[in-house]
């Protein structure tokens, strides 16, 4: 989960320059006729909502460094700007992005519309893992509400929005095809991970997460696991009880390191996973294509 890390005067200040900046309309006009501007949180929801909408769509994406720790994440004047000038923002919920909606609070803009991923998956309840992106089997939905709400701002273009709707969809054929191949080869497999960033992954595929659930919170809010977690973490891997070790490539800290040294000393496969989609992929399902892949030869190692 996401931890926001700047106070009640910083976002005063940013939201003080977006307000200036927006209404100043110099070289970037609030609106462009036949073109919708489109906010996202993360840059996988940003890369879903480009594949739809194309050339009648621009996107902004916030997080998108794959070596920044997301939970340190801290708004910038820029993306106060590009929140009050959106027609549509495209927020993860979960209180992984609470940056957005504190920015969403101090902005106006008639008519933006803000699809909360959150509320689309009804994931509710503090316990909620709010890595939703990786839940492969329901990211469609979330697809056809961004489709809806472009439709709704730009009917002519609803064609082409639809179009792209329907190529997104048919583009996850190969990444379910090889979830659908863990399933079939792993069934009930035993893994474990440092945090839940690919929990959804995991259930999807039929494998089963011995992580201790106190070591996994531990991770994500930034502290140390309790010695009890500890012990039966470590005994995962020195017991040979799980087949394949996945970590956050994007948080690296002391306990993590010990994981993953321990698991490679016990000869148990170690696959990263990253929360923000990194450089060398073009599009989320390739991305998630590649992921799925490696844990699928990780098990058969």
């Amino acid at each position: 989960m996401v931890h926001v890390m700047h106070g009640r005067a910083i976002l005063a200040v940013l939201v003080v320059a977006a307000t200036a900046l927006a209404g100043c309309g110099s070289s970037q006009p609030s609106a462009i006729p036949g073109v919708v501007r489109v906010v996202a949180g993360e840059n996988f929801w940003g890369n879903i909502a480009a594949q739809i909408g194309g050339r009648h769509v621009r996107v902004t994406s916030i997080l998108t460094s794959p070596t920044a720790d997301p939970h340190l994440y801290e708004s910038d004047v820029a993306n106060a700007v590009a929140v009050a000038e959106a027609g549509l923002v495209v927020e993860n919920g979960g209180g992984y992005d609470d940056f957005l909606s504190q920015l969403l609070g101090g902005t106006r803009h008639p008519g933006r519309v803000v699809v909360s991923v959150q509320k689309i998956l009804g994931a509710n309840g503090p316990e909620a893992n709010p890595h939703f992106w990786y839940d492969i089997p329901r990211v469609p939905e979330v697809a056809r509400a961004i489709e809806a709400v472009l439709a709704r701002l730009e009917p002519a273009e609803a064609g082409a929005f639809a179009a792209g709707l329907a190529a997104f969809d048919a583009s996850l054929g190969p990444v379910e095809a090889v979830i659908e191949q863990i399933r079939q080869h792993y069934p009930g497999a035993s893994v474990a991970y440092t945090e839940r960033v690919p929990g959804y992954l995991l259930a999807a595929a039929g494998l089963r997460v011995l992580t201790p659930p106190g070591f996994a919170a531990a991770v994500e809010d930034g502290t140390d696991p309790s010695p009890d977690d500890t012990v039966a973490m470590d005994s995962l891997f020195t017991g040979h009880t799980v087949r394949l070790l996945l970590y956050n490539a994007q948080v690296v800290s002391a306990v993590t390191q010990h994981v993953r040294a321990l698991a490679r000393q016990s000869r148990i496969p170690v696959v990263g996973a990253t929360e923000t989609m990194p450089p060398p992929y073009r599009s989320y399902q390739a991305w998630q294509f590649a992921q799925a892949e490696a844990i699928l030869h990780a098990l058969g190692d």
